[in-house]
């Protein structure tokens, strides 16, 4: 089943979003100048989900690249819900103050962010006001908890995290009287999400991440070369922190049994993850809680089991890493993408694609033609066959599209081949999730002339 060129781009540009910040005065006063976003799904539905916003009330832009499993609901309910607890996390007293005092009267609220939303990006309208009601929860804990103190950053970043956790672990043990909710709220928390969130304000770049999605920064060298950064780790079997951490916070006697086939308990391939109450509840709460919850989620199978050598739970956090950088003028764009990509492409590649797509100026390697005799017309040919493939590359207005070119279309040559290209694309949904992963991608260009100005 082969597709043309122009339904290979239709595919990959369907959820493609961009966002430019507007310039203030003509003066552009952000480190940030836009980002780039896209997702490709192999899972039907797509498991991962993205979002971007930009803080109101405290200066900064929050992203971040959610990776779902055992389903999408806890990755839709954390990608929905997240930057509203960091933001929150971040507000000074009186402003809380503010907020609860609308409420209270009310009044109209301020508002807290402004979304750069995708219209396939979904917002569950259904739980709204019981996902206000656990977030008003929050910030008046934080306001009864003042300590008049500036919060910094990272731990309003970790707070957020864990209490998201928290609140989406309570919701289901609570229960809802509506059958609906009910059951939204026991598949959010049954199910599980990584999550990688970058706040970037002004040169302070703060990468938080739970699970194995990644950032990775985009330098350039002083002779116009790329290179990478890495700005987080992730947390799975292959980092051996992660696998000591685990080993720590359980008995010796369970040593064996806490990772097996470089999964958690044998299960779970992310080592954080928020929701997956699985591994968090003690066995009499999880029963406790499918048995008085609604039928649909007894006929869920993965509800049902207990984990093997399930002994002293929890044995899952959502809480985050938190990465610090600041910012320098070498320093070109971040890219945040789920494992979908990671798992196709060495970080390097990734830096050199994007770097040559938003500079526009390639490094050519010298064509090796590897010691065989070529008429001064087969050279000819391979020149124009490279050229033609160069203004080919600019047929993507998205750099997160132009990666997910790639790492789908990719030959061994790192050139995309079309053919390999449209096979990837057409493979059915159920053969599809077999080859690759959903892939979801940002690409957050930064502002040099601003940085250098700091």
């Amino acid at each position: 089943f082969y597709l043309t060129p122009p339904q290979v781009n239709s595919i990959l540009k369907a959820n493609e979003y961009s966002f430019k910040v507007p310039e203030f005065d003509g003066k552009n006063v952000s480190s940030v100048l836009g980002f780039d976003s896209n997702q490709l799904p192999a899972n039907a539905p797509i498991e991962d989900r993205r979002s971007a916003a930009t803080c109101l009330q405290t200066r900064g832009m929050l992203l971040g690249v959610f990776d779902g499993h055992a389903g999408c609901a806890c990755a839709q309910a954390v990608s929905e819900r997240l930057f509203y607890y960091i933001a929150v996390s971040l507000l000074p007293h009186e402003t809380l103050l503010e907020i609860e005092n609308a409420v209270e009267s009310g009044r109209a609220l301020l508002p807290i962010l402004q979304w750069h939303k995708h219209p396939n990006d979904y917002f569950s309208k259904e739980a709204s006001k019981l996902y206000f009601n656990s977030l008003r929860t929050y910030w008046q804990e934080l306001i009864d908890l003042n300590s008049g103190e500036t919060t910094d950053v990272r731990e309003a970043l970790i707070n957020a995290f864990k209490r998201l956790d928290n609140d989406i672990s309570l919701e289901a043990q609570v229960g809802d009287p509506n059958s609906f909710l009910n059951y939204l709220v026991l598949r959010v928390a049954f199910s599980g999400s990584t999550a990688c969130v970058a706040h970037v304000d002004g040169v302070d770049l703060h990468v938080a991440n739970t699970g194995d999605s990644r950032a990775m920064l985009g330098v350039q060298e002083e002779d116009g070369s790329w290179s990478a950064v890495n700005l987080s780790y992730d947390h799975n079997a292959q980092n051996e922190h992660e696998v000591e951490r685990v080993k720590m916070e359980h008995p010796k006697s369970e040593e064996k049994s806490l990772v097996k086939q470089d999964r958690l308990l044998g299960l779970l391939m992310p080592f954080r993850a928020f929701g997956d109450v699985k591994f968090k509840w003690s066995i009499e709460l999880q029963k406790r809680v499918v048995e008085s919850g609604p039928d649909q989620l007894n006929e869920n199978e993965y509800t049902k089991f207990i984990p093997p050598n399930y002994h002293t739970p929890p044995y899952l956090t959502a809480e985050p890493e938190v990465i610090h950088h600041k910012l320098r003028p070498q320093d070109k764009f971040l890219v945040l993408a789920t494992d979908g990509l990671w798992e196709t492409m060495h970080r390097q590649d990734v830096a050199r694609i994007v770097g040559e797509y938003l500079t526009g100026v390639h490094h050519q390697q010298p064509i090796a033609v590897g010691g065989y005799k070529v008429t001064l017309g087969q050279m000819h040919g391979l020149l124009t066959e490279r050229r033609a493939k160069i203004s080919s590359v600019f047929e993507d207005q998205n750099a997160a599209t132009h990666l997910i070119r790639h790492a789908v279309g990719n030959n061994e040559f790192g050139t995309v081949d079309h053919e390999r290209l449209s096979k990837m694309l057409s493979l059915p949904e159920e053969l599809a999730r077999m080859y690759r992963d959903d892939i979801t991608i940002i690409v957050v260009q930064f502002n040099s002339h601003v940085i250098g100005a700091y």
